[in-house]
């Protein structure tokens, strides 16, 4: 088994693992099933059937299996929260698949494409190591803008300090000079954007529709998601790396068990401030591709669905008629 991308072990009532040793089996367990299932539904419906509900069991484990990072290493409520409600509705969108809810091909299919766009840049060092320090350059680009100009280095040491949780020596730290020791901020793959961009993708993808629209849909997520992540690094540097959210640092210390107060501003800056307000980003680029391709309705009815219980309408909401295209559109739209 090769090593994961990052190594984190968690230790929890004696016992040590690392979540990602595991889950990198799993993934590609998934990925298989879900892509596997997605070429034979073209020939023979019930064998694919079988093959992505096994997907959809495997693809709970995999989140069960991170949760501990995400919780205890990662320290972050909403990615916790969002890795743990995975499992159960994971294995509900198995159920519902195997008792006939046909549609939710179409979400298993999303599933393997969005897998096809990431996966690579976990996996392929020179691609990953391209796209961060793609990203740490623009970021340091828009950061000089304001006035804000550290030192981004490369090497996992600098001046003989180590730098802290960085696994790549890429140049993907921002160096800020402090009176109680240097501030570094790191550029990490999960900083790019790439995992939200790879969200929408798989969904465009995975829908039946003019292939003009969907790549025209495509380029306009990948745009805004990839801009707006910018400013999200922007945002987290100078309230970290010039500590700008010392906020409630007792509270924040003991809620995030942190030892080093300096680390408040981070924590407040990206697990609590970025992190929500990224979820209401998500919904609203969900909100511009439904007007845009309508026929993503699809999936997010399925996952209202798989959350509420509840069935919804979104074509009628979004006065959509039956084919997947809105009621005022024109052949000259696709």
């Amino acid at each position: 088994m090769s090593l994961p991308v990052l190594q984190s072990t968690v230790t929890f009532g004696g016992f040590s693992f690392d979540p990602l040793v595991w889950s990198e089996p799993l993934m590609w367990l998934v990925l298989a099933a879900f892509l596997g299932s997605a070429v034979l539904h073209q020939f023979e419906t019930e064998w694919a059937r079988r093959v992505a509900v096994t997907g959809w069991g495997l693809f709970a484990a995999f989140w069960l299996v991170l949760t501990p990072h995400f919780v205890l290493t990662q320290k972050s409520a909403i990615e916790g929260v969002g890795g743990l409600a995975a499992v159960p509705l994971s294995l509900y969108a198995g159920y519902l698949l195997w008792n006939g809810r046909d549609s939710l091909f179409v979400l298993t299919r999303a599933v393997g494409l969005m897998g096809i766009v990431y996966v690579p840049f976990i996996t392929i060092d020179p691609l990953r190591q391209w796209l961060v320090e793609v990203v740490t350059d623009q970021t340091a680009f828009l950061l000089s803008l304001v006035g804000v100009d550290p030192l981004v280095v490369d090497g996992l040491t600098h001046d003989g300090i180590r730098i802290a949780t960085k696994q790549y020596p890429y140049e993907s730290t921002f160096w800020f000079d402090h009176e109680e020791g240097p501030i570094t901020y790191n550029i990490l793959l999960a900083c790019t954007g790439m995992g939200s961009i790879s969200i929408f993708a798989g969904g465009i993808l995975a829908v039946s529709a003019p292939w003009r629209r969907k790549l025209r849909t495509l380029a306009m997520a990948v745009s805004v998601i990839y801009v707006l992540n910018l400013f999200r690094n922007v945002f987290i540097a100078i309230s970290f790396g010039q500590q700008r959210m010392q906020w409630f640092e007792g509270v924040v210390m003991s809620l995030f068990g942190l030892s080093d107060p300096r680390m408040v501003s981070y924590y407040v800056a990206d697990r609590i401030l970025a992190q929500t307000g990224s979820v209401v980003v998500l919904v609203g680029i969900t909100w511009l591709l439904v007007r845009e391709l309508p026929e993503i309705t699809i999936l997010v009815e399925d996952l209202l669905f798989l959350v509420t219980g509840t069935e919804y309408d979104l074509q009628s909401a979004f006065d959509i008629d039956g084919d997947g295209t809105e009621a005022a559109a024109t052949p000259s739209d696709d």
